[in-house]
């Protein structure tokens, strides 16, 4: 009978670690070009790379980008649909993977295409409407938005710059600040993060310039916080800026094309591995690839690969919280491509393992 507690012991540990390498993977999709329901959850396998799904969300339409918040509890979603956008609210049972739809509310800008939250606010970028919309978080949802910051002018490429085009939001490290790109405009904004106010929850810091017509779209932190990477939509340049209490200061400027072939910028997503070792970026157009880079002393880049996809119109990827896996979503093959990392060199390599799904175009790993 003594034994009895040894072997619980050491049934409890086997049953915690086989927890640990399940996580949830959210999928939103786009609905409108092929049949959906909007968001999947899928069960991840973190050792072997195997996924089961789990649910899938009541019919919502367009949920382009989606964000968890912080005690898992709730997912907000976009509803990219125009000058009809909205953004929708869910209860999230992690264990079972079923979302509950709580309310929506409307956008107050046009293709919503980026959102995030820390638990207290919900914040938006609206791509066509050229502006970022905030809404608190309640018990039943979200209120309606307490603050639409509005960006004007205009950039320099005509048919693409006409006027401004925000196309994502980020959290500083420490919370204090939002990061915000605007491709129409080639800035990139810092607002001060008011946390709990009612109505001025971002307020104006600073704005920096970029190359004009080149398009910032997404930007990610180095591990440590003290770097910033920029990916720029319309040439493929990749920026690396010293980041310190909400400055930048441009540190240096590659690209993600291959010089060899003939490729126009379309650049998509862009992470830093969680061990905080290499930077991925992928690009879309003819390319439809991902490339990567080590990150080196001072945050400097270097070139390590690049390699297709395997799919077309690699909107957006994930690496899982191990850095064992990353997982491609492509817009338009309706597949999301599971790649082995090597920890050591960074290189991926297909597992030929792909799930298939319409449109899927926003990956989030989540605790089941």
């Amino acid at each position: 009978m003594k034994k009895l507690p040894a072997l619980m012991l050491v049934f409890g540990l086997a049953f915690s670690l086989q927890a640990q390498q399940k996580l949830n993977l959210l999928i939103g999709t786009y609905t409108t070009t092929c049949e959906s329901n909007g968001i999947y959850t899928y069960e991840f396998d973190t050792e072997s790379g195997l996924f089961s799904k789990k649910n899938e969300s009541e019919k919502t339409a367009n949920a382009s980008y989606l964000t968890v918040s912080p005690d898992n509890k709730f997912v907000y979603s976009v509803n990219e649909i125009g000058d009809e956008s909205t953004i929708s609210a869910f209860g999230y049972d992690a264990q079972s993977g079923q979302l509950n739809f709580l309310n929506k509310e409307s956008a107050k800008g046009g293709d919503p295409c980026y959102i995030i939250n820390d638990g207290k606010n919900v914040i938006a970028a609206n791509y066509s409407g050229g502006n970022i919309s905030v809404f608190k978080t309640t018990a039943n949802g979200i209120s309606e938005a307490k603050q639409i910051v509005q960006h004007t002018g205009k950039g320099s490429i005509v048919g693409r710059q006409d006027s401004p085009h925000v196309h994502m939001v980020h959290f500083s490290p420490d919370k204090k600040y939002v990061l915000v790109n605007d491709l129409g405009l080639d800035k990139i904004f810092v607002y001060k993060y008011n946390r709990d106010s009612e109505s001025e929850i971002l307020t104006l810091k600073s704005a920096i310039s970029v190359k004009a017509g080149t398009g910032p779209r997404h930007l990610t932190f180095s591990e440590n916080g003290k770097n910033v990477y920029l990916v720029s939509e319309m040439d493929g340049s990749l920026t690396t800026f010293c980041y310190k209490k909400g400055s930048l200061k441009q540190l240096d400027v590659t690209t993600i094309l291959d010089k060899n072939a003939s490729q126009e910028g379309a650049s998509a997503d862009i992470h830093t591995s969680p061990d905080g070792k290499f930077l991925y970026v992928t690009n879309r157009g003819e390319a439809n690839d991902i490339s990567v880079f080590k990150i080196g002393k001072k945050g400097k880049l270097a070139f390590v690969e690049r390699i297709s996809t395997g799919g077309k119109g690699p909107r957006n990827f994930a690496i899982d919280p191990t850095g064992k896996f990353v997982l491609v979503g492509h817009q338009y093959t309706n597949n999301v491509v599971i790649f082995k990392r090597d920890s050591a060199t960074g290189k991926l390599t297909n597992t030929n393992n792909n799930i298939e799904l319409c449109s899927p175009v926003c990956l989030v790993f989540t605790k089941q």
